[in-house]
């Protein structure tokens, strides 16, 4: 399969980088992120997240996160909840571009303890929420499956299993005459591998055909851009990326850094660059954002691009020198 010319990147950093770090950031400065996030080019931004604040007290003022945005046209400003309640505070803020989104977990073990209920229990409780973005009038965009190759908790999960839960996505899509989009699988604590990746892309296509298959890899174990280019090379282009290789997941049942960050968005860019493959992203202003995103947080991240440079100056120097 060849290589796609463009590719759809949607940045996750503000959300899913400052879930993970202490809290206690300023809004303006987590607002000066996203705008720059905007700015470079990201098309879609997962700004923040409606959940609990005893359990992710990093979140709690994400309405006035939203609230503080100067928001670009064009630019689709997005939120992440689980629950009703969470639905309810995320509708009751304009700022935020609501997105219909259905969760299924590959792993029971992850699923309790992210969601306090079963995977069966979850999945069970998405036709629900089928109902409620009618009611409100949203249309079902995407379908995440979390842990779709592996998970801390419960080891490999294996094709078998990854493709009931496709199953179950498929029935429920035809119960509900519902035409899905989009539906991502998540590495949500880094076990896949480009094999895997390949396997399970061509399950997803095989279950659920003519709905376009998106990634969400993270970057645990160093495999996050080797995992991201087989997915290009099968023709994926729909990805989760993270600034600066920002965040984690802090329900992953490991020690804090053992699941790390989204594979890094500059990186990710930078390797569709070089493939020829378009993104509408600033190269060089997303290396900016991340940037800001290092002198936020205050610690050198984890993205390579951002220490390195890219190889477009030194491509210039080379002709002037020459």
């Amino acid at each position: 399969m060849s290589l796609p010319r463009h590719v759809e990147i949607h940045e996750e950093g503000p959300r899913e980088g400052f879930q993970i770090e202490p809290p206690g950031f300023a809004i303006g400065e987590r607002a000066a992120l996203v705008e720059a996030l905007a700015d470079a080019g990201c098309a879609q931004i997962q700004v923040a997240s409606f959940v609990s604040p005893k359990r992710v007290p990093q979140m709690a003022d994400a309405a006035e996160l939203f609230a503080a945005l100067r928001k670009r046209a064009g630019t689709r400003y997005t939120a992440l909840w689980l629950n009703e309640a969470g639905f309810g505070r995320a509708r009751a803020v304009p700022q935020v571009d609501l997105t219909g989104t259905l969760y299924f977990y590959a792993s029971d073990a992850f699923s309790r303890q992210n969601n306090g209920r079963s995977a069966a229990e979850f999945a069970a409780e998405q036709r629900a929420w089928v109902q409620r973005y009618r009611d409100a009038g949203i249309a079902v965009d995407a379908a995440y499956v979390m842990t779709a190759f592996g998970c801390n908790l419960e080891g490999d999960v294996s094709e078998d299993r990854l493709d009931g839960v496709l199953a179950g996505v498929a029935h429920l899509l035809r119960d509900e005459a519902l035409a899905l989009p989009k539906l991502y699988l998540a590495d949500t604590v880094g076990w896949a591998n480009p094999h895997a990746v390949r396997r399970r892309v061509d399950l997803v296509r095989t279950r659920l055909p003519g709905v376009r298959v998106g990634l969400h890899l993270h970057d645990t174990r160093g495999l996050g851009i080797a995992n991201a280019f087989a997915a290009l090379e099968h023709g994926v282009d729909l990805f989760d990326a993270s600034v600066a290789g920002l965040g984690g997941c802090p329900f992953c049942g490991h020690a804090q850094g053992s699941a790390a960050g989204n594979v890094c968005t500059e990186d990710l860019v930078f390797l569709c660059h070089e493939l020829g493959i378009a993104t509408g992203i600033d190269l060089e202003r997303l290396l900016d954002a991340a940037r800001l995103a290092e002198r936020i947080v205050g610690r050198r991240l984890e993205g390579k691009l951002m220490h390195a440079g890219t190889l477009d100056a030194w491509r210039r120097g080379a002709r002037v020198a020459s």
